[in-house]
This record gives C-alpha cells, structure tokens and sequence, in this order.
C-alpha cells in the first residue's frame, strides 16, 4: 500500500514510516498537515493515511474531515487518526470527523500492521465499486456521471484558476458503419476511440469519458486555446489511422468531428459543453472529420489544419 504519514514529530513520524517499510508499504512523510493534503489530493495511488490529532496548521480533526471529502469525492482512502490521549471523547469525535479508524501511541507494531491489512481489504473493494461505478463497459472511459463529478472538482478547487480545456467528439457516420457491418464493428469502433482518449487523458493529466453513444468528451485542466486544438487535431488524425476488419472481411476506417471550448471560471461545466456541441454541429455541418473552436464571446471559426511539422 501507499501509505501518507502526518505526524507533528519528525522522529515519530519517520519511526512509523520505518514500521511500514518492514512490511513493504510504500511511505511519504509529512510534519505539515497542509502539505500532505495536497500531496494526496495530487496522487490518486495513496491509499491510507495515518495522521496524528495534534498537527499543524490544520489539526488532527480538520486534517480527517478534509480528507473525507476527498473520499466521499469517489476515491478509496482510508483514513487512521493516531493519539496518545485515546479517552472515548477522542475516539468519537475524531470517527465524526471523518476518520475510518483509530490507534493510540505509542504504536504497537502488530496492531498498527492488523489495522493495515484492514485498510488494504476496504480500498481494493472501495476500488472495485468505483471502477465499476464510474465506467463505461465497453470504451473502459469514465460514464457520463462520473465525468460530471471530476469536473465538478476541479472547477470548484480554489487553488487553481486556470482554464479547463474541452473536447467534444463525435464518430461520424456511426449508424451506417453499425446498418452495414454489425453492432460488433460498432463496438470495436468504441473500444478503439476509446482506448486513443484514455491514452491522451493519462499522457496529459485530464479525464476522457464516453459522453453518449459514439460521442467522447475530453477534459485537460490548464489549456490554453492553442492546446486544446493541438489536441483535438492529435486525435482527429489518430483516429482517421484506426482500420480493422468487419467479421465478413471488409476493411474499417473511421473519421471523427470534433468541437472545442474552455470551461471558464465561474461558468458552470454545462454550459461549456453546451458551446462545445454547438461547435460539433457546425463541424459536421461543414463537411465531418474537422476541428470547430467556440470561444466565449466569440464567433464559430473553422480551426486551420495543424501542419506536419505540429
């Protein structure tokens, strides 16, 4: 497991990171409750914390409710509050807070590893249950609900006041390529766009998910306007390279439109992707397998082919 440690005292700290390294846990350890905060909010493969009661600038008890947040937000994590004043107030108080579980100091080593083990049993079914929750079967993307909660996220993190780039794509003429050569070409046609989309959205820290039937929507938080069209023609040109066979041996290509935006702060995700379908409609109105840019304020304008060389 990858477990966070909080502590106000760097000896105790690095003492429990030492007894989680006997049994191959990976440790990051941090006297400043602040930071660790955002060192988990920025790294999804944390799956534990242990934090003290008695941490600064956040304490013990704001330090677990601001990482319940971070759980009830659809990620496991479990979260253990430490305290050498184990009275029943304590206890209750810090479990109020947010906190899944509690150990007294001094740490015993056996039971601080029980509690572990645990932890390691309720975050890979936690895990399980969100995977399943939050993805589409077929493109292994997020679902519509679960794009719709990143984005909520992200436009509501105060520390980040950039904007986010949108990319609504849609495969073009899906119903014909689904009349003529069967669902299951359909379906590989999904699982191949999709798999182009995950790969971007991890390269580039964003979120991809299928937005309707062949409709892909993709997220990249801190894009500007020429990146989100570097992007969009990326893809646009990845997937004009996809062929496969039909099961009666005919060779399938795909083109796709795409239509981009910037959520801009203070706007709801909505409204945004309202402006990126409109620049969609216009993109397969003007001939398919094109980029259109809708800015806010601005006129739709056809965005020029990125060259070779780009």
């Amino acid at each position: 497991m990858k477990v966070v440690v909080v502590e106000s005292s760097r000896v105790m700290a690095r003492g429990v990171a030492s007894l989680l390294a006997q049994r191959g846990h990976e440790t990051a350890i941090f006297t400043d409750s602040v930071e660790a905060l955002a060192f988990v909010r920025a790294d999804e493969n944390v799956d534990a914390v242990l934090t003290g009661l008695e941490t600064s600038p956040l304490d013990g008890f704001e330090t677990c409710w601001a990482l319940r947040l971070l759980a009830n937000a659809g990620r496991p994590l479990h979260v253990i509050a430490m305290s050498s004043l184990a009275h029943a107030r304590s206890l209750s108080e810090v479990l109020d807070a947010g906190a899944d579980d509690f150990i007294s100091k001094p740490l015993v080593a056996e039971e601080l590893h029980a509690r572990l083990r645990a932890a390691e049993r309720m975050t890979r079914l936690q895990r399980a249950l969100w995977h399943q929750a939050q993805r589409d079967l077929l493109s292994g993307l997020l679902n519509r609900r679960a794009f719709f909660t990143r984005m909520a996220g992200w436009n509501e993190d105060p520390c980040d006041e950039g904007s986010i780039g949108l990319i609504l794509a849609d495969l073009d003429h899906f119903k014909r390529l689904n009349d003529c050569h069967g669902h299951d070409c359909g379906d590989e046609a999904i699982r191949r766009v999709g798999s182009l989309f995950d790969a971007y959205a991890r390269a580039h820290a964003g979120a991809a998910a299928r937005f309707g039937g062949e409709e892909f929507i993709l997220a990249l938080p801190g894009c500007d306007a020429g990146a989100i069209q570097s992007a969009a023609e990326s893809l646009r040109r990845s997937i004009a390279t996809i062929s496969f066979m039909s099961s009666s041996g005919v060779p399938i290509t795909l083109t796709g439109s795409f239509g981009i935006t910037a959520l801009q702060r203070g706007e709801t995700v909505e409204t945004a992707i309202k402006r990126a379908d409109d620049a969609l409609y216009e993109a397969k109105h003007h001939g398919r397998n094109r980029v259109r840019v809708k800015s806010v304020g601005d006129e739709e304008r056809v965005a020029p082919r990125m060259t070779a060389a780009s």
